[in-house]
Formats: C-alpha cells, sequence, structure tokens
C-alpha cells in the first residue's frame, strides 16, 4: 500500500512570502459571482516564486534557461528526505558527509523551516551555505529541495544558487517536510507551464511503498 503527502504549501491571500514584502502577496479577486453573473469566477495575480516553486538558472544567471527548459522527466524520481532539523543556521558540507549521498539523487532537506507555519516570513531561515553546495556538485546530485522560500541568505553574489545552476542541478523551494519522516520516496513536482520565465509554482508530492 503506498502512501500520498503533499509536501507542498497552500497559497492563499496572507500566506507566507519572501520578506513579508507586500508585493509578493497572491491577490484573489472575483470577478463574477452568482449575483451579478451566470458563474462564479476568479483572478489570481501571483508572483512565480510563490509557495513551493522550481527556480530555472535565468533566476540568477544572465542568459540563463528559462524554466520550460526543465523537462517534467527531470522533476519525478526517486528521492531521499534528509533530516537536519537540528541545524540552527547554516546547511553545511559537514552536515551532509554523513547521509552518504549518491551521485544522481534527488535529496530533500527537511529542517525547522518546516515547523514555521506562521504567515509571517523567517528571514533567519536554514538555508544552504556555498561549501555545502559545492559538496553537492561534488556528489553529482540531480536535484534539492528546501523547505525555506529560498535556497540561501546572507551570502553575496548568491553563490549557492549560481554553483547549482552551472552544474545543471534542479532547485526546488518552499517544500513542507513536517510530516514526511526521513528516507526513500518517490519525487513528483509539477510546476506550471509557464514559458520566457524563472521561476513556477509548484505541487510537489511524495510517494511511499511504490
Amino acid at each position: 500500500m503506498f502512501t500520498i503527502y503533499d509536501i507542498s504549501m497552500t497559497i492563499h491571500e496572507g500566506m507566507q512570502v519572501w520578506g513579508n514584502l507586500p508585493g509578493k502577496q497572491p491577490i484573489v479577486r472575483n470577478v463574477s459571482s452568482f449575483e451579478d453573473g451566470e458563474v462564479y469566477d476568479s483572478q489570481l495575480t501571483l508572483n512565480v516564486h510563490t509557495g513551493t516553486h522550481v527556480d530555472a538558472p535565468l533566476h540568477m544567471l544572465k542568459d540563463g534557461a528559462t524554466i520550460e527548459s526543465i523537462g517534467l522527466e527531470q522533476l519525478v524520481g526517486h528521492a531521499r528526505v534528509l533530516d537536519l532539523t537540528h541545524v540552527e543556521d547554516s546547511i553545511s558540507k559537514a552536515d551532509l558527509e554523513k547521509h552518504d549521498i549518491q551521485k544522481g539523487e534527488w535529496i530533500l532537506l527537511k529542517t525547522r523551516n518546516s515547523y514555521n507555519e506562521s504567515a509571517v516570513f523567517d528571514d533567519g531561515f536554514v538555508y544552504v551555505n556555498e561549501g555545502a553546495a559545492r559538496y553537492l556538485i561534488e556528489c553529482g546530485i540531480r536535484g534539492i529541495g528546501v523547505d525555506a522560500l529560498g535556497i540561501e541568505r546572507s551570502q553575496q553574489g548568491y553563490p549557492t544558487h549560481r554553483q547549482l545552476f552551472r552544474n545543471n542541478i534542479i532547485i526546488v523551494e518552499g517544500l513542507r517536510l513536517k510530516a514526511v519522516q526521513p528516507g526513500s520516496y518517490f519525487l513528483v513536482v509539477a510546476p506550471l507551464k509557464l514559458t520566457g520565465v524563472e521561476a513556477a509554482p509548484a505541487r510537489a508530492v511524495l510517494i511511499s511503498g511504490i
């Protein structure tokens, strides 16, 4: 028997957004109701980095590839959830070395971020530092998922993003891993089918028992 875990953030007005910036808040507006029309119809205004989302290289690299360059076959497959809930500030190479990361793996990093259910952005979130990014490149991973709205902070020049992108490693941000135990799963990430932009909101699920 398999179990499906939805590891996506719910999109709604007033949700947690990067930097608590009002301009990044999703807006849902009713444009037709049963009182003034024949159908109920809503309009959504959404930043492409809202909630759980996939970053494309253009986000950090001039002339980088846009979101449609990432094929669905790259966003499904076996993944491991690693328990890093003990980390207080940044995930380092030393934190990752004990997990025997293998070439071609998708890894999802479960930290204390997954337990922050507040609508207020935590600017002290746990992130992946530059040394850890270099180590993951050496390991040859396929992709990385993190449970913060960004994979890094407080690093001049965004070296974590840029190093990973330059080595064709996919970045998924904004996962919710609170209900997921460390271990192996089948991962499915389905970003909106956008084109010409640097990111897309996504639904992400883990499946155990297959």
